[in-house]
């Protein structure tokens, strides 16, 4: 195919497709697909080889956040039975963010619900930080705590941060119809502050909200335009209780073709296989290790994902490696770039997601669920293309007496 062709070359010369050709792999047929997916993978080998980057959240305050985004069972007003609790305690996230290394996890991923962290809430995560580093000196940290406020950014980074996650999630045009507390602007004006102090930036998109290929298109055009050196692509997780829990409008086909997109236009860029992999790619999950060289490991904010050993065990199986933490992640001109800014990482134990969908503090008096070794949790029922039978709310790890998933 000509037009797959002319992709793999740009991709190659970190040339961006047109606008055009972008749609256009979109709009291929199912009957495409493989061809699509070798195409990108050659894209994504030449410049990642055929190393997997493993990343670790660790859920450091969840629930009760006062902004109103559709796709969050965080959000005000969810009905979500989600794990609601206030700030960990260092020694507790630096507990979790260990188990998540053990299990092969490079880079650990720090979030917290709300709008934006008060001062004090940088010294929290300043302490939480330190209290990792301590026992993992080569430990990536990622924060993703919302947006950010003026000197915020230069003070995570001084604390040891790495990286810092803030999700554009989609287009410019359509983000009013998901989200009205804050702005698509908000969020460009949050990524580049932290971009200014010299950390590397995170930000990628949800598919699946019932946006058009335009749409999809617009976010990742924005995306190259903003140049993160992390792009996480997640897929819509249709939780019970938010005003998008009906919303399947994704295939494990449309997911491939979403990835190799996103590879196309970001050749050269950390591209995160990130939240709804395991409920959307389902048995094609492999394939996708083709086109994304970095995924999480685990559990999510509020979801349950594949258990840890399976991951591994996929990624051995398709061929792939875990990635190192004496290996760079980034290409060399990237990491260069990186390091002459004063971040220091180039993904080689000292970088930082598609981490937390949104990021203000929760109300003093939250605290953690418990759970026990027998907790259920009630799925609604599936309906006709759905799989809401694959949607499990977190009942271990962070702010449980459980272990986690790692």
């Amino acid at each position: 195919m000509d037009l797959l062709n002319t992709l793999v070359d740009k991709g190659l010369r970190r040339e961006s497709p047109t606008r055009e050709e972008a749609l256009a792999v979109l709009a291929t047929s199912d009957d495409e697909v493989l061809d699509v997916v070798a195409a990108a993978g050659k894209v994504r080998r030449a410049w990642f080889g055929r190393r997997v980057k493993l990343n670790y959240l660790v859920n450091l305050k969840s629930g009760l956040c006062p902004e109103d985004c559709s796709y969050c069972s965080q959000r005000l007003g969810s009905k979500s039975e989600i794990l609601k609790y206030t700030w960990l305690k260092p020694e507790q996230a630096a507990a979790a963010a260990g188990a998540g290394v053990a299990g092969g996890a490079k880079r650990v991923c720090l979030v917290a619900s709300g709008r934006g962290p008060t001062d004090r809430d940088v010294d929290r995560v300043s302490q939480t930080i330190a209290a990792i580093k301590e026992e993992h000196q080569d430990v990536e940290i990622c924060a993703c705590l919302g947006l950010l406020s003026d000197g915020q950014a230069e003070r995570l980074k001084d604390a040891g941060a790495n990286a810092y996650n803030h999700n554009l999630n989609t287009s410019e045009a359509t983000y009013g119809d998901i989200t009205t507390t804050h702005t698509y602007a908000d969020r460009v004006s949050t990524v580049q502050q932290a971009q200014a102090a010299g950390m590397s930036a995170c930000s990628g998109l949800i598919a699946g909200m019932g946006e058009s290929d335009e749409d999809l298109v617009d976010v990742v055009f924005s995306l190259r335009d903003l140049d993160p050196d992390s792009v996480p692509v997640n897929f819509l997780i249709p939780i019970e209780g938010t005003p998008l829990a009906g919303d399947w409008n994704l295939t494990p086909q449309r997911c491939l073709r979403i990835l190799a997109m996103v590879r196309f236009v970001c050749p050269d860029v950390e591209v995160r296989l990130a939240g709804g992999r395991e409920i959307h790619l389902r048995t094609l999950q492999p394939l996708a290790l083709n086109l994304a060289n970095s995924i999480f490991l685990g559990d999510y904010l509020t979801t349950e994902g594949q258990a840890g050993e399976d991951d591994l065990a996929m990624i051995a199986d398709a061929g792939f490696e875990v990635e190192g933490t004496d290996t760079t992640t980034l290409p060399a001109h990237r990491a260069d770039a990186l390091a002459a800014a004063g971040s220091g990482c180039g993904g080689h134990g000292a970088e930082g997601g598609g981490c937390g969908p949104c990021g203000d503090a929760a109300p003093a008096d939250a605290v953690p669920a418990q759970a026990t070794a027998g907790a259920t949790v009630s799925t609604p029922a599936a309906t006709e293309g759905s799989h809401a039978d694959l949607v499990a709310v977190r009942r271990r790890g962070a702010g449980t007496d459980l272990p986690p998933n790692a």
